[in-house]
């Protein structure tokens, strides 16, 4: 994604318009992907075609200067840093910047600590351990993108290394050792396709693969398409493959894996067939040709624009912000290319010592500045006591969320034991909704000398048969649980609680009555939580912002002015249907609404203090407000 030069760029060939038009049908996706375009619901594959471009283009380069004995690791090292840091440098620099004017304190912290992880190339394990592509909390993420950036680095330092080892050794066997590592990549992708840690998708191995398939465009001995309509039909399939993935692919698709062959396959057809064919041509147009040139700034800036502009308003783009988004972000890319990129790469104006050192010194500068800003413990002296007050609400969670949930990366966390060091009579089961509930119900036991075990696990509602292809593990989860429950007798209270409104757990009605009904007939007493209202605003966050600008008496009337109690019930009447017959079975249900939806609209807010820490996950005064009306155990 980021080698633009347009140069000679193959062992095979010379610079090709039709690869600037094939890097603009990669960053298009993407943009309109970032900026809330539905038709391109799947616009993430345009960095699996990034990648594919990148591996042919520098592959090609390296494996020419390896075989005429040619080949300088400094000198290559010094055309990345020529090309890759300048916009880079800049970038970070203007996203720290208005990391400190716009952020909370309880935002801060995240960016200057990605801004190392971006300068030192590791942003995309830095990622994998904090957060997934496609988890909430992107929108305090302005560096996000930079996973590629580093899954691309870590590649070249190593493969530079491979060519120059197997020119030395078996130079007659490239071909099949590029094949067969790539082959092993897209082994380890496909099998850790289904896992949603994000280590399929963030990490080196399961993605050096895509890279490899536009190194064997380089290197291999492929036969020249000299017959027309083949050559047509191979362009046209691998445009379509790729226009297909972005349209028709979404957050719910399983990828990478088996999913990425038609994005990296189309490119790779492209790359392969495209000279001399209709679909060349297109790639060809002026207009493409220019979009990709500036490709690596406009894949740069994109994504800071985005974030910031959403933290601003506080809400996803749409219809006119979009559009000026777009705009923005061309803009900005453009004078990127222009002013940073363009004379950065000249040799004339920048000796390689210079290169180097001033890379180096930009680099340590900004990871100082960064952990400088890291001991600032998010600045608060910026903003006023009760801004800082109600943004300290996004911290008011389990003191055991950390321990006590299971995320999304297929094992399961040992059964957490809260309250008082007795026999647990109540089970918690639940999503990511009963964690902090849990936590208020221990707080509620221990006085009693009492306890309970927390099986709680993210976006896994506590429905026996539920089953996902975003977590292929909650099934064996809920299982466990069950098992659990029945094989414990001293289990007599068994809490089920779950993000209810989610239009995906609807679908599983009779599922979560089945379960009701084995849990009832194992005799144990079900205490069912109906949904939390959500929110159109991250709670803390807003009622911060507002503190900030407009002050507490503004404060108090948005607080009590939340989602139209009306909206909820709707998010939640397939539940209604049931409710008479769990009631007749002895099953006791507690309606967060009696208490967040006292009148037509919902509370943020009781008493100045936020019942979120997001928007729609209880916070700890939340979830205390909600066990103070449960009955007893």
């Amino acid at each position: 994604m980021s080698e633009h030069t347009p140069t000679s760029c193959s062992v095979k060939s010379l610079y090709r318009r039709d690869i600037d038009g094939l890097r603009a049908l990669a960053i298009i996706p993407v943009l309109l992907y970032h900026s809330g375009t539905t038709l391109f619901s799947g616009g993430y594959i345009g960095v699996d075609v990034f990648f594919v471009v990148s591996g042919f283009l520098i592959a090609g380069i390296i494996a020419r200067e390896v075989d005429q004995n040619q080949f300088s690791i400094i000198r290559f090292y010094e055309r990345r840093a020529r090309r890759i840091m300048p916009a880079l440098m800049v970038m970070l620099a203007a996203v720290l910047l208005l990391t400190s004017y716009y952020f909370l304190p309880s935002d801060f912290a995240k960016v200057p600590r990605s801004a190392v992880w971006t300068t030192l190339f590791v942003s995309n394990v830095g990622f994998f351990m904090e957060t997934g592509y496609f988890a909430g909390g992107i929108e305090t993420m302005p560096l996000l993108h930079s996973w590629s950036l580093a899954v691309e680095e870590q590649f070249y330092l190593g493969f530079p290394i491979l060519l120059m080892l197997i020119a030395r050794w078996m130079p007659n066997g490239r071909t099949a050792i590029v094949a067969a590592i790539a082959a092993l990549s897209f082994t380890i992708a496909v099998v850790t396709q289904n896992s949603s840690s994000g280590f399929a998708f963030y990490l080196l191995p399961p993605r050096a693969w895509e890279l490899f398939i536009g190194v064997l465009l380089a290197v291999a001995p492929l036969p020249i398409l000299k017959y027309r309509p083949l050559k047509e039909c191979i362009a046209l399939a691998g445009l379509t493959a790729i226009i297909f993935s972005a349209i028709t692919f979404s957050k719910n698709t399983v990828f990478p894996g088996v999913n990425a062959l038609f994005p990296v396959l189309g490119a790779a057809a492209l790359i392969y067939s495209a000279p001399g064919s209709w679909t060349g041509r297109l790639l060809s147009t002026r207009p493409l040709v220019g979009i990709g040139m500036i490709s690596y700034s406009l894949y740069l800036w994109h994504w800071p624009i985005i974030v910031f502009t959403e933290y601003a308003t506080e809400k996803p783009l749409d219809g006119f912000q979009s559009i000026a988004v777009i705009a923005a972000s061309f803009g900005a890319a453009y004078l990127s290319w222009r002013f940073i990129e363009q004379p950065f790469r000249s040799h004339g104006r920048l000796s390689r010592n210079a290169t180097f050192v001033g890379s180096g010194c930009t680099m340590a500068a900004v990871c100082i500045i960064s952990g400088a800003m890291v001991m600032t413990n998010g600045w608060p002296s910026r903003f006023n006591a009760e801004t800082l007050r109600l943004d300290a609400a996004s911290n008011d969670i389990s003191p055991a969320r950390a321990d006590c949930i299971t995320l999304q990366i297929g094992g399961l966390r040992p059964r957490c034991h809260l309250g008082a060091n007795a026999t647990p009579q109540t089970i918690v089961w639940a999503d990511s909704h009963g964690v902090e509930i849990a936590w208020a119900l221990s707080e509620k036991l221990r006085v009693k000398n009492a306890a309970l075990i927390q099986r709680t696990r993210a976006s896994c509602p506590p429905i026996i048969g539920y089953k996902t292809k975003v977590d292929p593990g909650c099934a064996l989860f809920n299982q466990d649980v069950m098992q659990t429950i029945v094989q414990n007798k001293n289990l007599k209270n068994v809490v089920l609680a779950g993000y209810w409104a989610h239009e995906a757990y609807g679908k599983q009605a009779k599922a979560l009555d089945n379960t009701i009904r084995t849990l009832i007939a194992q005799q144990r007493r079900v205490i069912l939580i109906g949904s939390i209202p959500s929110q159109d605003y991250n709670v803390p966050r807003h009622l911060a912002m507002i503190a900030q600008h407009h002050g507490t008496s503004r404060v108090n009337m948005i607080a009590s002015a939340g989602t139209p109690r009306a909206d909820y019930k709707m998010q939640i009447e397939w539940m209604q249907p049931y409710m008479q017959s769990w009631r007749g079975m002895g099953v006791i249900i507690i309606d967060p609404a009696v208490l967040m939806c006292p009148k037509d609209t919902c509370l943020m807010a009781r008493n100045g203090v936020p019942l979120y820490f997001d928007s729609h996950h209880p916070s700890m005064s939340g979830a205390r407000s909600l066990v103070s009306i449960f009955p007893e155990m």
